[in-house]
């Protein structure tokens, strides 16, 4: 796709993989979807990584501007929706 996955130079090799993982899950979503245990575990591992709210926000601003996609508004889909299997976005 040609996205630019926001990552910090203070990051392992690790964490950097991590951290594209999980953005990468959200584009999961949006396309043709992720379990919902998978995306949740991808962000559990994430807010490992990025445990302040505002880096946080910083990093999925710039992810959620340069995809086309929302983190927030996915993960809180993830968190709300215990009875679905699959997380599935639709782009709006």
């Amino acid at each position: 796709m040609g996205i630019n996955m926001p990552i910090s130079l203070d990051w392992s090799k690790q964490e950097v993989i991590d951290v594209t993982n999980f953005f990468q899950g959200i584009e999961q979503a949006y396309s043709k979807g992720i379990k919902r245990e998978r995306l949740l575990g991808l962000y559990k591992r994430f807010k490992e990584i990025v445990p302040s709210k505002s880096e946080e926000k910083q990093l999925c601003r710039q992810f959620d501007e340069d995809a086309g996609v929302s983190c927030y508004h996915t993960v809180k889909k993830a968190r709300e929706n215990s009875n679905l299997d699959v997380i599935k976005m639709d782009r709006n």
